[in-house]
């Protein structure tokens, strides 16, 4: 028993070791090393007020994302993917801009490793995708993806996934398009819609049901702001969305898309 329990303490004292991020965006893809990230001559110490993973504000070591998208251009679309399957949406403009809102990418120190996420669990790291000033930018939690273990350069989601477009005809600026705006922003790095998406982490929207289907409007208004508030378990993940997050306006347009795809189900 002795002996299980120095076992334990020796793996659980374990330093973080060193990491890959794979930036596929050409060609070819592009490996860093955690040692190569942290010698790089932008890498720098930033400091975050009011973090989103960790809830405090955060001291890190990191890049200017922008240094490392070579090639890129402000009217690609890029896809954070993290350990755990979590496929964040972004299309490149705000990536790349140095300001006011801008977005770094913080790397975990093998010798100053970030504390845990809670109790039992990782860290963010070994690569995190962190903001400077988010508020400028309206940036979502969801673009905030951590554990990040490539970044990739593909074409948008309603060309990628034709199955979770809206039906054609509709104006640009109707609240079901908005709505499926909003929707890649906020829900398409952990759900998929009518079994489309690349995210590996929560249930579809669409298939077998859509959730405006069996939750009553205002219900469902009130489980995306405080999902604890109507169902509560201790292994719940889906964040809630505050009115400085998701607007009332934005909100309304997300329920009026997943309505219209309610009648829209593609096996």
């Amino acid at each position: 028993m002795r002996r299980c329990l120095v076992l334990l303490f020796a793996a659980l004292s374990l330093p973080v070791q060193a990491a890959q991020l794979v930036l596929e965006l050409g060609d070819a893809p592009i490996r860093w090393q955690t040692e190569d990230l942290l010698k790089h001559p932008q890498t720098q110490s930033i400091s975050i007020t009011d973090d989103v993973s960790y809830k405090k504000a955060m001291h890190y070591r990191a890049i200017p994302l922008s240094a490392l998208l070579t090639g890129v251009s402000a009217q690609d679309h890029l896809q954070a993917v993290a350990l755990d399957g979590f496929a964040a949406e972004m299309p490149a403009g705000p990536l790349l801009t140095k300001g006011p809102a801008q977005a770094w990418l913080a790397i975990e120190d093998p010798a100053s490793p970030w504390p845990g996420l809670g109790k039992g669990k990782p860290s963010a790291g070994p690569f995190y995708l962190v903001w400077t000033n988010p508020g400028a930018g309206h940036i979502s939690p969801e673009q905030w993806p951590f554990q990040v273990a490539s970044i990739r350069l593909l074409a948008a989601v309603a060309e990628r996934f034709p199955a979770m477009r809206p039906a054609p005809g509709l104006a640009d600026n109707s609240p079901v398009n908005l709505g499926f705006a909003v929707f890649q922003k906020n829900c398409l790095a952990c759900h998929t819609l009518n079994g489309a998406g690349d995210a590996q982490f929560g249930p579809d929207l669409n298939l077998p049901y859509n959730p405006t289907e069996y939750f009553h409007l205002e219900y469902l208004r009130r489980y995306i702001r405080d999902p604890q508030s109507l169902r509560q378990w201790p292994q719940a993940k889906m964040p809630g969305f505050s009115s400085s997050v998701l607007s009332d306006g934005e909100l309304d347009a997300l329920l009026a898309y997943l309505q219209h795809m309610a009648g829209h189900k593609q096996p």
